[in-house]
C-alpha cells in the first residue's frame, strides 16, 4: 500500500444493498474520476457491541496502512471504533463519514442508546474531520456531540439526471425502495394503506428483508391480516432501482428517522410526488413543492396525506410538477465528491 493514496474502510461487503453503501460506492467512484488514487478497506461486521474478535481484526487490518496515511472510515463501523480511534490517531490521519449517529437508530433499548452515543462521541474525537451527507447531521454532531463546527463537513449524496417517470398508472402506483427495517416505517404505511382500501392503488414495497429478516415476516404478516396482501407487493431487492422508479406514479416511505433520505432524492430526479415523514433530515430533502410530509408515526396522518394523492389529479399533478422542478437543482455525484477532495486536501496541509 502506498502513503499518497486514500484509504476508505467500510465494515462487511460493499456492495451491500442499502443507501449508506450506496453512498460509498458513488463517492469512491467519483473521487476516482477526480484523480484520487482510493484503495479499498475491507473490515469485518462491526456490530454492537463489538465482540474482541472483531476488534482484533480491525486492529490488524489498520496495521497494515502505512504511517501518516489519510483513511475515511465508514460510520458503521468508526462508532464502534473508539478504542481502536484513540490507538491509531497519532500515526494515521483519520477521516469519520457518518450517515447518521448510530444510537438513532430504531431498535435500541435507552442503555445501547447511551452507549452507542459515548462510543460514537469519543471516536469521533480523534477523527480530524467528519464527513457526513446533510446539514442535520452536521448541526446534531455540533449541539450533542460537541464537534468543532470547522470539523464537520457536508458532503450530500448525487444524483444522476434521469428521464422522468410517465406518473399514468390505471390504478395508480405507489413505490416505496428500501430496507425492511423497523426505521423505515413499514408498518406504519401498511396500516395506513388498510383505511384507504376502498380507492385505487397498487404498492410495491421494494427493499432487501435480509438486515431483520424477523421484521419483515411481521410486515407480511400484518399486511395479509388486513387483507392487502394482493395489494401490496413485496418485492425484496432489485438490480435496477431505476426501473422502479420510472415505472411508478408517486413515491412513499414514511422513516421514522433518515440521515439524509437518497430514495426521496432519486424520486425527485424522477419526477415522483413525494409522501414522507418529517424526520431528520428529509424536509431537507423534500421540498413542499414536491411533497407532503407528516408526522413520523402517524398513521392516520399519513392515510390523509395519500388520499389527498388518491382522490383526485390536482395534487398530485401539482406535486409532480415541483419533483420535476425541484429536480434540476439537486447536487450530482461528482458535486460531492468535489467537496469531499476538497476537505481532504485541507486537513492534510
Amino acid at each position: 500500500m502506498s502513503n499518497t493514496s486514500i484509504y476508505f474502510a467500510f465494515p462487511g461487503d460493499l456492495d451491500t444493498a442499502s443507501g449508506g453503501y450506496h453512498y460509498d460506492r458513488r463517492l469512491i467512484a467519483e473521487l476516482r474520476e477526480l484523480g484520487l488514487a482510493v484503495e479499498l478497506v475491507a473490515l469485518p461486521h462491526c456490530n454492537f457491541p463489538l465482540t474482541e474478535d472483531a476488534r482484533s481484526q480491525v486492529v490488524q487490518v489498520l496495521a497494515k496502512i502505512p504511517d501518516h496515511a489519510t483513511i475515511i472510515i465508514d460510520g458503521l463501523a468508526y462508532g464502534v471504533l473508539d478504542e481502536v480511534a484513540a490507538a491509531e490517531a497519532e500515526r494515521l490521519l483519520l477521516i469519520a463519514l457518518c450517515h447518521h449517529p448510530l444510537a438513532l437508530e430504531t431498535g435500541h433499548s435507552e442503555r445501547e442508546r447511551q452507549l452507542l452515543f459515548e462510543s460514537e462521541r469519543r471516536a469521533l474525537g480523534y477523527a480530524r474531520l467528519t464527513l457526513v451527507t446533510s446539514e442535520h447531521t452536521r448541526q446534531i454532531l455540533i449541539d450533542q456531540f460537541g464537534m468543532a463546527p470547522e470539523t464537520v463537513i457536508v458532503a450530500r449524496p448525487g444524483t444522476d439526471r434521469v428521464e422522468f417517470a410517465a406518473c399514468e398508472g390505471n390504478p395508480p402506483q405507489l413505490l416505496t425502495l428500501a430496507s425492511l427495517t423497523r426505521r423505515k416505517a413499514h408498518d406504519v404505511l401498511i396500516e395506513a394503506l388498510a383505511s384507504l382500501s376502498v380507492l385505487s392503488w397498487q404498492a410495491r414495497f421494494v427493499g432487501s428483508t435480509v438486515f431483520d429478516p424477523d421484521w419483515a415476516i411481521q410486515l407480511q404478516e400484518q399486511a395479509a391480516r388486513l387483507g392487502l396482501s394482493e395489494r401490496i407487493d413485496f418485492a425484496g431487492e432489485v438490480d435496477d432501482a431505476q426501473a422502479e422508479y420510472k415505472r411508478a406514479d408517486m413515491f412513499v416511505l414514511p422513516s421514522r428517522y433518515e440521515g439524509y433520505g437518497m430514495v426521496f432524492a432519486e424520486a425527485i430526479a424522477a419526477g415522483l410526488p413525494v409522501v414522507g415523514a418529517s424526520a431528520g433530515a428529509v424536509p431537507e430533502v423534500v421540498p413542499p413543492s414536491a411533497g407532503l410530509l407528516v408526522p413520523p408515526d402517524d398513521a392516520d396522518a399519513l392515510a390523509d396525506a395519500l388520499h389527498r394523492l388518491l382522490n383526485g389529479d390536482t395534487v398530485r399533478e401539482g406535486l409532480q410538477a415541483g419533483a420535476r422542478s425541484a429536480a434540476a437543482s439537486l447536487p450530482q455525484w461528482a458535486d460531492s465528491a468535489s467537496i469531499v477532495a476538497k476537505a481532504l486536501r485541507e486537513v492534510q496541509r
